[in-house]
């Protein structure tokens, strides 16, 4: 409300202005040019000046100025009228439609610019004053008051004047002109007086309004450019209903006034009036002395600023609008104030326009300047703020991104710290574990379990140096002394890439590489997992040294695939490509040459595109390149590169993987991985990445001897016999150190990998076979153990028994030669593999006996239901069984179990579990061991049925030189043959006094050999077999004797009459006959037959002391006491 006092000082004093001179005038410029000021500039002056005048002081001293000159009072101001809707230079009517630059009357017909008088009320900001009026006039001060003047340097200095906006109309004109030429009405421009301008109204209902308003130099409506002057401005309206208006508009234009303008004004005439010619309607003066006023410039900043006036309608319903209304304005004639005819104003009242245009000059311009200066500091304060928080805006962003980064960064380190610290405390944890690896009693590798690929760690002292420096040329080759990342390094490598045209040198130092195999899962490339890489690297870098960090890479990266198994680090490299096998004391990785190497070295970078075996010619081409940086890097010399590059031009540069990989000893390394995994608790696949180096009792290169044996003689019987039509195909073997039950041989077939014969089925561990006559000493046993000897007299003759039980009733045994032979000992009915006899035996010591001994030898599982037939090799069983319980006849009774691992090392965590010393258990005495022994290895026994020089004998020389009459040293030796009864399967047991082997021959389809038996099919195998694992041995003559046992001749009730082994007080008294019938000597060549007195079938065992007694037997058991 500051502006609209301010506005209503001014407006009061125009208000007694119009009441001294009434008369139109309309104002010409005498000496000036107009300036043209935009419609927009002079509006936005207006605006400035209306919101500057704010300060209550200025605002009191402007009113104390005007005062002084005020003779009247105004009634009111308004600041709104009805109709704020209204854009046109209106006051608030009846019509709130009207667009016109027309104030509406009462009565629409008028052409004239009227003011609305029947609106008293307004909608909008309104301001009500009402001051006393006085008809008197007070004198205006002198120029000399020092209240009004300070300084003549003020005169020379305007500011924004308030200006006059004047509706165009058709009925009153007032323009600004020279006297030398009237601006034209299509072209007016609007110019700044500074005079006061007053014309006449209708005495009969004329207002006094006062608007804010620029003023009008033309009538055009479609051209028309306002002006401003810095007085109110009383224009012309109707003599009926005329209103005054008056506007305060800050002056734009920069104009100098030397004298005192001429003022013009041309009244159109109502109606009912008329004017002889436009010198009538037309009135000039000066309302000024005719003397120089004061030349006044406008500042440079306020001439050079272009201010827009507001528009009328703007003007009338804006924020500053106000309205004047006089309860009465006196009418003026024309004499008041003007001289009759010539319409010019007095010398008083030019007088005191021209102090009355002083004051409010003064005013105005002082009250400007300070407004000036105060937006001056508030511009450059608001400058400098601006650009003041514009650069802390900016260090506040800068330090936010900074502040920001370094939080992120430190987030995304200690993020990361906290991540992997663990791994990276712990890197060798995580290093690929070593697949499983076995090796034989002597270190020698086997095989290795690699479901998961192949690793093998070592020492970086037992890598090549070769090796050591291709890769540091190529992956790193500041590697010794960078901190772990090299930028120089990746930006080398990316030019080389870019040289090349694909990759050919890595960016990521080896320690980066190191802890994006090993610690950080993620393999995507990505900037994050750089990012990680970076940060892990210093603290990689102070746990570890570099020799540390080699080692681990070179033990953990990968160099592709061969024969579809995964190659992980350089020893395993070093066999998988050039075949070369780990060594006791020199692995595979140390064995590489320089061109190896540099082959070696360039597979990383991309293991499958550099594989030689996979892509020879990009493999080649990176050797090429591998063995340039070694040069370049001065590890080699140009001649070693020569020698290097003609070494891999060789066709034999690359070779297949040793033995040891491809796994020298299949069923044995799965028969351990099986003990493996019931001993640990432990999966196939959970054994692959154990990192378990597994050392077996296995002799392999016996084994390998033994193999070939096997092979050579099972090719020997599958050559075609049209007489015998043999027919076999396979064949298998166990060899044992009985003393510690150590496995040294173990072959499940005579070839793993042959499909034809289904090699890869272990018979000695997975099949179950019947054992035929080889499971025959353990009945035997069992009868030894109830006290008989191997002296006993026993009948072989028909028997039959009768078991209704079974299916047929009747089992009635047969030898294998479809005889008899009378009356004999058990050794020799043992050493000639007769069934009869060993079914007697068993019918002596009983089913369930003869069971449980063979248990207690060793005899773990079976299939098939004991019975009579269990004697003759009824029930099915594993030959590592059977050959581990034949070794407790060898071991003197006592039982070793069988074992094949005799130690595991953990290479993670260098833990080694060992194999126990067992003590073994003594199942049955060493005198019944040795009584067994002593039978089995009786060669003179066994001599009707297997001849001399049969393969159960372990002569040095060849079974052509025994013939001969050369046999050799003969090595003592227990052996047992087997066959089946349809000849499906062919045994040969038997032990030294350092091994006892199995051997079972035969076809894994189970069908017939023919006619094979076990001295013609397993023996051979055994003999040679055996002869092969003594080798290095001392020559044993004899298996050594226990003690314990008393050796008698002794004469059974049959006659039969021998020197044998006895338990102590288990010999029987020698009987005679009771009635003795003289009867000839059999001749020599006689055979003799079942209950017939002649020869005996063993002569080197036994004789007749008296002819046998006839045959009466009842379900075959002799009715003379003591014979069997």
């Amino acid at each position: 409300m500051e502006a609209t006092s301010t506005t209503s000082d001014l407006q009061q004093d125009t208000n007694e202005q119009i009441k001294e001179e009434p008369a139109p005038v309309e104002i010409v410029p005498a000496a000036s040019d107009s300036q043209a000021i935009r419609h927009d500039s002079a509006d936005q002056s207006l605006e400035d000046l209306e919101t500057t005048s704010n300060s209550a002081e200025e605002i009191n001293e402007a009113n104390e100025l005007i005062a002084e000159t005020q003779p009247a009072s105004v009634d009111s101001f308004e600041e709104d009228t009805k109709t704020p809707q209204s854009n046109s230079f209106e006051e608030d009517t009846k019509t709130p439609q009207s667009n016109s630059l027309e104030a509406d009357t009462v009565t629409p017909q008028s052409d004239s610019f009227e003011a609305d008088t029947e609106t008293p009320q307004s909608d909008s900001l309104e301001e009500d004053t009402k001051t006393p009026q006085s008809d008197s006039f007070e004198a205006p001060r002198s120029d000399d008051d020092p209240d009004l003047l300070d300084s003549d340097d003020d005169l020379t200095q305007t500011a924004k004047k308030p200006a006059i906006i004047l509706p165009p109309s058709s009925e009153t004109e007032i323009s600004l002109s020279s006297d030398e030429e009237k601006p034209s009405l299509d072209n007016s421009e609007l110019s700044t007086v500074e005079q006061p301008i007053v014309a006449p109204t209708s005495p009969d209902n004329s207002e006094l309004s006062t608007v804010e308003q620029p003023v009008v130099t033309s009538t055009s409506l479609d051209n028309s450019e306002l002006s401003t002057v810095e007085q109110p401005i009383v224009t012309s309206t109707s003599l009926d209903n005329s209103e005054l208006s008056t506007v305060e508009q800050p002056v734009v234009a920069n104009t100098e006034v030397e004298e005192p303008p001429t003022l013009r004004m041309r009244i159109k005439p109502s109606s009912g009036q008329q004017f002889a010619n436009d010198d009538d309607a037309t009135v000039k003066f000066r309302p000024f002395d005719v003397e120089k006023q004061p030349t006044t410039r406008l500042p440079q900043e306020i001439e050079e600023q272009k201010t827009t006036l507001l528009p009328l309608g703007k003007i009338l319903t804006g924020k500053f609008r106000a309205v004047r209304k006089p309860e009465q304005l006196p009418a003026m004639g024309m004499s008041d104030g003007f001289i009759e005819g010539s319409r010019k104003p007095t010398s008083a009242q030019a007088l005191r326009d021209q102090r009355r245009r002083k004051i409010l000059v003064r005013h105005v311009a002082r009250k400007h300047m300070r407004e000036v200066r105060l937006q001056d500091e508030r511009s450059f304060r608001r400058l400098w703020t601006t650009l003041l928080s514009m650069a802390l805006a900016l260090v506040l962003l800068f330090l936010i991104i900074v502040g920001g980064g370094s939080y992120a960064a430190y987030r995304f380190y200690n993020d990361t710290q906290t991540q992997y610290q663990s791994q990276v405390l712990n890197l060798r944890d995580l290093l690929p574990k070593d697949n499983l690896k076995m090796y034989d009693s002597q270190g020698i590798p086997i095989g290795e379990l690699t479901t998961f690929g192949i690793h093998t760690s070592v020492p970086l002292k037992k890598v090549s140096p070769y090796l050591i420096n291709a890769t540091v040329a190529t992956e790193d080759k500041d590697f010794w002394t960078n901190p772990g990342v090299d930028i120089t390094r990746i930006l080398s490598a990316a030019i080389e890439d870019l040289r090349h045209g694909h990759v050919v040198e890595g960016g990521s130092t080896i320690t980066q590489q190191l802890i994006k195999n090993v610690v950080i899962s993620d393999q995507n490339q990505n900037f994050l997992r750089k990012l990680q890489e970076v940060s892990l690297t210093p603290d990689i870098n102070s746990h570890y040294t570099k020799s540390d960090i080699m080692e681990m890479y070179l033990n953990s990266i990968s160099y592709g695939v061969v024969n579809g198994t995964e190659i992980k680090g350089i020893d395993s490299a070093a066999s998988m490509y050039f075949g070369l096998s780990d060594q006791p004391d020199k692995p595979a990785s140390a064995q590489l040459d320089l061109a190896q190497s540099a082959m070696l070295a360039g597979i990383p970078n991309s293991p499958t595109a550099y594989n030689p075996k996979l892509h020879p010619k990009a493999a080649y081409d990176r050797f090429d390149l591998i063995l340039g940086f070694m040069l370049k890097n001065n590890y080699i010399t140009r001649e070693q590169m020569i020698d290097a590059e003609n070494e891999a031009q060789k066709p034999d540069f690359l070779k297949d993987p040793p033995q040891s990989i491809q796994n020298r000893a299949p069923h044995f390394f799965y028969f351990v991985l099986g003990q493996l995994e019931q001993q640990y608790h432990l999966t196939e696949s959970q054994l692959s990445v154990s990192g378990f180096s597994v050392y077996t009792t296995l002799d392999i290169t016996l084994q390998d001897k033994i193999q070939k044996i096997m092979q050579d003689h099972i090719a020997e019987l599958a050559k075609p016999d049209p007489v015998n039509h043999t027919h076999v195909t396979n064949a298998a073997s166990v060899l044992i150190d009985f003393h510690t039950g150590a496995i040294k041989t173990l072959l499940g077939s005579v070839d793993y990998n042959s499909k034809t014969i289904d090699g890869k089925f272990d018979v000695a561990t997975q099949g179950y076979r019947q054992p035929g006559s080889s499971f025959k000493p353990y009945v035997y046993l069992a009868a030894f153990e109830n006290g008989a000897s191997p002296g006993q007299a026993v009948d072989d003759n028909k028997l039959v028994i009768h078991d209704p039980t079974s299916n047929p009733p009747d089992f009635i045994p047969q030898n294998y030669s479809q005889t008899t032979s009378g009356h004999m000992t058990l050794r020799c009915a043992l050493q000639n593999s007769l069934n009869i006899p060993a079914v007697k035996v068993l019918q002596h010591v009983g089913i369930d006996k003869a069971m449980q001994v063979a248990k207690d030898m060793g005899i773990a599982s079976y299939t098939g239901t004991p019975g009579y037939s269990l004697v003759l090799g009824g029930l099915d069983v594993h030959l590592l069984d059977h050959t581990s319980a034949y070794g407790t006849f060898a071991n003197g009774g006592k039982h070793m179990p069988y074992y094949a691992i005799d130690k595991v090392v953990n290479m993670n965590n260098g833990q080694t579990y060992t194999h126990p010393n067992e003590e073994g258990k003594q199942v049955i005495s060493p005198q019944l061991a040795y009584m067994m022994t002593s039978v089995l290895s009786d060669n003179q026994s066994r001599l009707p049925e297997f001849y001399d020089c049969n393969l159960l004998q372990l002569y040095s020389n060849s079974q052509k030189d025994c013939y001969s009459g050369n046999r050799g040293a003969v090595r003592a030796a227990a052996a047992k043959t087997g066959t089946t009864n349809d000849f499906h399967d062919n045994w040969t047991m038997g032990y030294t006094t350092d091994y006892v082997m199995g051997v079972w021959a035969g076809n894994n389809d189970n069908s017939s050999m023919g006619t094979i038996l076990g001295v013609t099919g397993a023996a051979p195998i055994w003999h040679d077999a055996m002869l092969a694992a003594e080798q290095g041995h001392p020559m044993v003559t004899d298996f050594p004797n226990p003690g314990g046992l008393e050796r008698h001749d002794v004469t059974y009730p049959d006659g039969v009459k021998t020197t044998d082994w006895y338990l102590p007080g288990t010999a029987p008294k020698s009987a005679s006959p009771a009635n003795p019938s003289p009867t000839s000597t059999p001749k020599a060549d006689q055979k003799p037959s079942g209950g017939t007195y002649g020869k005996p079938y063993c002569p080197n065992n036994f004789s007749y002391a008296f002819p046998p007694p006839a045959d009466d037997y009842v379900d075959g058991r002799s009715p003379i006491p003591g014979v069997w």
